[in-house]
Order: structure tokens, then sequence, then C-alpha cells
């Protein structure tokens, strides 16, 4: 595989090195990603930290070490898609927009709700009591 990589780059490189005064083409922007990220937000007055796994699975917990809610967490059409598994309230969905981590976003649901996030360090998390 990795030979196959290599190869296919240096093809690449001398496809491009005999066009003359050719520009490369712009990098392609990544896409937001979800999994083994972990974020802060204050929901209905209680601080939460919400961790996706790499498998897109979500545990919230309150930071005073009530858990909150988990469920399965997916990128559809540039949002971020979350879905309970306590409730029944089916998918919600959320802008999104790059993040790095110690900084924040202002995130709108497809039913309108608010929420300002912030990344940070990506730590796995349990549920807990």
């Amino acid at each position: 595989m990795r030979l196959s990589i290599c190869l296919t780059a240096a093809l690449a490189f001398c496809a491009y090195s005999g066009q003359s005064g050719a520009k490369p083409a712009p990098a392609a922007k990544a896409a937001f990603q979800l999994n083994e990220t972990t974020w802060t937000y204050t929901d209905k007055g209680v601080k939460v930290r919400e961790s996706i796994d790499a498998d897109g699975n979500y545990i919230e917990n309150a930071l005073s070490g009530k858990h909150v809610d988990h469920g399965t967490a997916v990128m559809k059409d540039g949002k971020a898609c979350f879905t309970s598994a306590m409730t029944e309230e089916g998918e919600m969905c959320w802008t999104t927009s790059p993040v790095e981590i110690g900084h924040s976003m202002n995130t709108v649901s497809d039913k309108g709700d608010k929420l300002k996030v912030t990344r940070v360090k990506y730590v796995p998390m349990s549920m807990q009591k």
C-alpha cells in the first residue's frame, strides 16, 4: 500500500514538473471532523463536557460528574448531527466551523437553539452516575 502511495505521488510530481508555468491546484480544505474531539459548554445552566470517540459515539457529562446524555454523532451536509440514546427526539443537527483547541464557536441547531461551545483537548470519557 505504501509503495502505491509513493508511486502515485512521484508520478503526480513528475507530471506537474513537466508543465512549465503551470500553477499547482489549491490544497483541498479539510472537512470538519467530530471524531476524537472534546467540547465544553453550558446548557440550561449546567456546565458540561462532551467527547466524541473515534467511532462517532458521544458521551456528555456535567462537570459536576453526573451523566447527562450519550448517543451517536455524524457529520451531514457540513453540520454536526447527534442522536441521543436516552431520548426519542431523533437526530438534532448543529452548524459547525473549523475550531482549534482552546477556541470557541457559536452554533445553531436546526430547531433554532443557540449554543457557544469551546473545543478542548480530546479526552476519552465514560458514563458517570
